[in-house]
């Protein structure tokens, strides 16, 4: 019986293409991985900054409540200033901004708006990119 010889050329080919596209396909997912993981942090430490906004905000409504059962005007507020009848009272946090109007009522008070606004600076710098000049 005559025995074929194997060419392991062709073979030792399609096995080096296979692991070239495993490798970059194993980088890319490490490089998405990361990129969630550093994203989802970043929402994870904004959503803890605004709730902690919104918990001073449930505070101050608390207050405002107390005041307004005891008889007393909301200018006792602190930071309240009265705008065209409606208390303004801001609070900010870490960049972030919490704008509460208040009405008076007889005994109580009504929200009228509650807005949660980020301080927001232009980045101007365009690094070594061409300005055009």
């Amino acid at each position: 019986m005559k025995q074929i010889p194997v060419k392991l050329g062709p073979l030792a080919l399609l096995l080096t293409v296979i692991t070239i596209c495993l490798v970059v396909l194993a980088t890319l997912t490490y490089t998405t991985a990361h990129a969630d993981k550093a994203l989802a942090e970043k929402y994870a430490e904004t959503v803890s900054t605004r709730t902690a906004v919104e918990v001073q905000g449930e505070k101050l409504l608390e207050e405002a409540g107390k005041l307004r059962a005891e008889g007393k005007s909301l200018e006792a507020l602190s930071g309240a200033r009265k705008t065209g009848g409606i208390y303004d009272v801001e609070i900010s946090e870490a960049g972030y901004i919490l704008s509460i109007g208040l009405e008076e009522t007889s005994r109580s008070y009504r929200v009228r708006y509650w807005k949660i606004n980020r301080e927001w600076e232009e980045d101007t710098d365009i690094g070594s990119l061409w300005n055009g000049e």
